[in-house]
């Protein structure tokens, strides 16, 4: 009977990496688990991602996983580690419960973001920024075919619940627990004092208008840039539910991992 299968992901410049992987093959080993390196995985099918890495490791992983929609265990070597299942100094807990099974799964939406003829797929977030060298963007959405906002500013960000705490966060832009469907809209450095961020409901469809006549503006999926959005030009972002899975252990607290990452959200 042959042994089910993991793939590893690593952050390799992460203090304390080479110890990490030989105690993630330990435990798989005892387990009895097959763990092969992501980048060996080859022609594998595996039933398990295992993460020894920050949430851009683990995100990565995430990303992966869609087109097989594999379990992703994340076990924190970063900095905030936001979506890690257990920090590195739980290593060993961790990848036993993770190799027994004993995990819970978080389905993790993501939004399609359709600009010049292509779609990609955000399971964080989508930002329109003006360019380094470029002027003020002009920016303006739609939601049901009504202008909710036309703004001149720096950009706009579309994001999911998981990616909420991210560049939204950083935008003044609310927190949406995991499990909220939906996604919210913030605008990045906007030029008037009556800007506010937007949570939409999860079956509107977003179009976002480029005002410029000559600008374009720069369009990021998960922090990697993807292509411009040319002046005049729109884009669509819709919200797609159940994306990608990450495991966490059983009772795991959303709120207790808010308080535990950013502190007091009020005193």
């Amino acid at each position: 009977m042959s042994r089910p299968t993991a793939l590893l992901f690593t952050h390799s410049h992460a203090a304390g990496m080479d110890r990490a992987v030989e105690v993630a093959h330990a435990a798989a080993e005892r387990h009895g688990w097959e763990l092969l390196a992501s980048k060996d995985a080859g022609g594998s099918e595996p039933s398990l991602f295992i993460v020894l890495g920050g949430d851009g490791t683990i995100l990565h992983a995430l990303r992966s996983s869609l087109d097989r929609r594999v379990p992703v265990f994340g076990i924190n070597f970063g900095r905030v580690g936001f979506l890690a299942g257990v920090e590195a100094d739980q290593i060993e807990l961790g990848l036993d419960r993770a190799f027994a099974g004993e995990y819970e799964i978080l389905d993790l939406p993501g939004l399609a973001i359709s600009a010049n003829g292509e779609t990609q797929i955000a399971l964080n977030d989508a930002s329109f920024s003006r360019r380094p060298r470029g002027g003020v963007a002009e920016l303006s959405y739609r939601i049901a075919g009504e202008e909710v906002g036309h703004v001149r500013c720096d950009g706009l960000v579309a994001s999911t619940a998981t990616g909420s705490t991210g560049y939204n966060l950083a935008n003044h832009g609310p927190i949406l627990a995991w499990g909220v469907a939906g996604y919210v809209v913030s605008y990045i450095a906007p030029h008037t004092l009556t800007a506010r961020a937007l949570v939409v409901a999860p079956g509107d469809v977003l179009h976002v208008m480029n005002h410029r006549s000559r600008d374009g503006v720069d369009i990021a999926v998960d922090g990697v840039q993807i292509g411009e959005l040319k002046p005049s030009a729109e884009a669509e972002v819709s919200y797609l539910p159940g994306l990608a899975r990450l495991a966490q252990l059983p009772g795991s607290n959303f709120y207790h991992r808010i308080r535990e990452k950013f502190g007091h959200l009020a005193v």
